[in-house]
């Protein structure tokens, strides 16, 4: 029997994901849901985006955490697709990610000393994201 998600009441990080898993369910879904593929989502990405950046521009915080939460839907239906196809899930964007801000971060992370504005700190992020970019190239 699947479990019952009530609105209102209080929902987990996991909670969040199955339920992002139940709705691509082809059998118990939603039809709509569950047949968006990555190419198909373009479109509803930029969308999002380009709400988020009107809630920024009009300073509206509830709108922006519902819009964030929007584009945060993106993402995981994109996982959740990547994952039906065995390519990826969620947890490895989850290490992608901590693994580049970590590392893109060597004066907060690492050694490096820590830049004295953040124009250095920019400075030092393009750094290293080109030195990946060059590490990239020579694979």
């Amino acid at each position: 029997m699947r479990k019952k998600y009530v609105e209102g009441e209080e929902h987990s990080f996991e909670q969040l994901l199955e339920i992002v898993h139940v709705l691509r369910d082809p059998e118990e879904g939603c039809s709509w849901d569950s047949a968006q593929t990555h190419e198909s989502m373009k479109e509803c990405l930029t969308n999002e985006a380009q709400e988020v950046l009107q809630a920024i521009d009009n300073r509206d915080d509830q709108n922006l955490c519902e819009e964030l939460g929007d584009v945060l839907l993106q993402v995981l239906l994109h996982a959740e697709i990547a994952s039906e196809r065995g390519a990826f899930e969620f947890p490895d964007i989850v290490q992608m990610l901590s693994d580049k801000l970590i590392r893109r971060h060597p004066h907060v992370f690492g050694e490096e000393p820590r830049p004295n504005s953040p124009e250095e700190a920019l400075a030092l992020w393009k750094r290293v994201k080109e030195a990946e970019k060059h590490r990239k190239e020579e694979k």
